[in-house]
Order: structure tokens, then sequence, then C-alpha cells
């Protein structure tokens, strides 16, 4: 389990591996494969076996998603909310092992937990096995169309990353195939965490907003979004890390620039078109200024917009998290004029619609939140 694909199905794995190539790192790619292949029969027989057993999708209760751009606050705002016990959210071993979740991944979770590092890699934020995760790692277990499939197959990155996150170049097929495999993963963990209504966390859904919402009618939805020159010096560590670590083939060729400009414009105005029709008691936006400097007051404002139960229970564990968090180190980027022009060249929209302002000339760094 060195790589997160060895969770995948074999399918999967043919369907990247034909459209992106075999991997360049043998090694890793031959644990990737016999990976797949050894858990394959006990997949099988989980997927026949529980079949019968997991609820259907419309007799669960409708999700709460966090939406929001990489390195906004997504992660922050998730793991705050799901103390206190309210939710059903993804653990690690839910990413790890989607389609052996009540089978082999109870047999491997110890190993899985000492395998566990001891912070995520692209910031200084703890993991344990208890900690929320964004399901965007599962579904590229599950499903050939992920944003994850760039960053392992880097020498098709931008089909990867298009496919992944905006479905372009995907068949109708392919797109209900995505869905399937998301409802199915939804379904499951649903009963693997006692059947507590879901909240999912990934940015890739920022634009999947009216999909989503047609997919699940009675959805909620909580955006957070932060200074767009933080999030682009914060989003350069986020792909030089993810694809030194997890990249099966070389990605010198990548624009990781391009690619942070051109995604968050295309995603972000993707979501600014869906979020007009949602319903106010539908969907709360925030900054990550609030969520950082009055957190209380953050959650509190959800929770009423939203309507949603359970805070007042769940104050005191709110407290009791952001308490453990406070010494928390962020990571610093250098910050320069070259890049806030990248910025503004591209993102003055945002900048303006939301009120941000370039971090002053004088300041020698820009601070990465736990984003």
């Amino acid at each position: 389990m060195a790589h997160p694909l060895s969770g995948a199905n074999i399918g999967t794995l043919a369907t990247v591996m034909g459209r992106s190539g075999l991997p360049a790192k043998p090694i890793a790619g031959a644990g990737v494969a016999l990976a797949a292949l050894g858990r394959w029969p006990f997949s099988v027989g989980e997927k026949l076996v529980m079949e019968q057993r997991l609820p259907a999708i419309d007799d669960m209760p409708a999700p709460v998603f966090i939406l929001g751009h990489w390195r906004s606050g997504t992660t922050h705002l998730y793991n705050i909310m799901c103390q206190g016990g309210q939710w059903g959210y993804v653990p690690p071993v839910a990413t790890g092992l989607p389609w052996d979740l009540f089978g082999l991944a109870k047999v491997f979770e110890p190993l899985l937990e000492r395998a566990l590092p001891a912070h995520r890699f692209i910031d200084n934020i703890p993991v344990t096995p208890e900690s929320p995760q964004e399901d965007e790692i599962a579904i590229a277990n599950m499903s050939e169309a992920s944003f994850y499939h760039g960053i392992y197959f880097p020498r098709n990155f931008a089909e990867n990353v298009q496919r992944g996150l905006f479905f372009d170049g995907c068949s109708a097929a392919d797109i209900r195939g995505w869905r399937r495999q998301f409802r199915y993963f939804l379904r499951k963990l649903y009963l693997h965490q006692g059947k507590k209504p879901l909240l999912i966390k990934n940015p890739v859904y920022t634009g999947r907003l009216a999909m989503l919402r047609e997919m699940f009618p009675g959805a909620k939805f909580i955006h957070i979004h932060r200074n767009p020159y933080d999030v682009f010096l914060s989003m350069r560590n986020f792909y030089e890390k993810l694809l030194k670590e997890f990249a099966l083939q070389s990605y010198e060729h990548v624009d990781i620039d391009e690619t942070i400009l051109s995604v968050y414009d295309r995603m972000m105005r993707d979501y600014e078109r869906d979020a007009a029709s949602v319903p106010a008691e539908q969907l709360c936006e925030l900054s990550y200024k609030e969520l950082d400097e009055q957190p209380m007051a953050a959650l509190e404002k959800i929770y009423s917009a939203l309507a949603l139960p359970g805070f007042d229970a769940s104050h005191g564990a709110f407290e009791t998290y952001l308490a453990s968090v406070k010494t928390f180190k962020k990571n610093k980027f250098s910050y320069s004029d070259a890049a806030a022009k990248k910025v503004e060249g591209r993102l003055q929209y945002f900048i303006d619609k939301w009120g941000y302002a370039r971090p002053g000339a004088d300041r020698e760094h820009m601070h990465d939140s736990a984003a």
C-alpha cells in the first residue's frame, strides 16, 4: 500500500494506463498492479455481499458538501465540523481501500494506521486514523475520471486533470460510470459511519454544484473562499509536493502556474454560474478569514444559515479542537511581485468580487493556512 492507487480496481488501472501509458517507476507500478490483482477476488466478493445490505441512496439523508478551491480552508473547516460525532465522514481507510471497506480493510487497518504519515505531504496538518479526508483519492481508486490521475500519470497530465475536474472528453457512459461509483462509495460510507448524515469535503466538487444538486436534491453546501494571491502560492507547493511524492511518470513538462490559474478561473466561474440558482437555505458562503479569526462565529453562521442541527451539542468539542490546533505551524512561502502580477492578470475578477487586495509590497512572507 505504498502508493494510494494500490486500492484501485483492475478496470480503473487498465483504463487510465491505456490512456496515459505505463508507470515509469517499475517497482511502484508493479506494487500497484499486484495490489489490485491480489485484492480483486475480495473486492468482487465484498461488492456481491454488500450490495444487498447497503441502503438505497434515496433512503439516506442528503449529504452536506464543503466546497472551495484547494488551499482555501476546506480541510480546516472539515476537521472542525467533524468534531462532536454528529457527522459521518471519510476516514483514511476509506480513501485507501474503498472497494474493501468491510472486508480486507478490517484486516489491514492496523497496518494502514501504522503506515499513515505523521502529517499531510502538502502541509503540517497531523494525520491520524480518525482524520477526515477528502474523497477524491477514493474516487481515483474507483473511477478513471479523477483529478488525481493527473498527479499519478502526469505524462498525460492536462487530459487527466481536465477529465477529472470538468469531464472534458468524457462520454455520457464515462460520466454515468463516475456517478455510479460515487453513489456506491457514499452508500458504503454511510453504513460504515453508523448511518450518520454524511459531511463530504472535496475541492473538485466546487465546479459540480449543479450536478450534485441534481443527484442529491436535498443536499446543502458550504463554500469557503480565500485570497487568490494566497491560494496561488500555496497551490504551487501543493502540486510540487504531490507530484514529487506520487507521480509514477516524469512531470518536468507540467506547467504548474498555468494549471493553477486556468483551473481556478474555470472552476470558480462554474461555481458562480451554478450557485446563482441555489436557494439561500441550501448554500452558505464564508471567507477563510472569518473561519481563521472567529471560528466559532463562522461555525454558528453555517449551522444557522443551513438549519443544521447539533451546533449547541458540539460546541464544546469544537472549542476543544480549536484549542488543540492553536499552535499549528503554518507553511511560509516567499512572496514576489511577479507572482502577484500573474494572479492579477488572470484572477482579478475574483479579487474584486470578494474584496481582496494585493498583499503589501513590504510583506516578507505569505502564510499558508491549514487548508
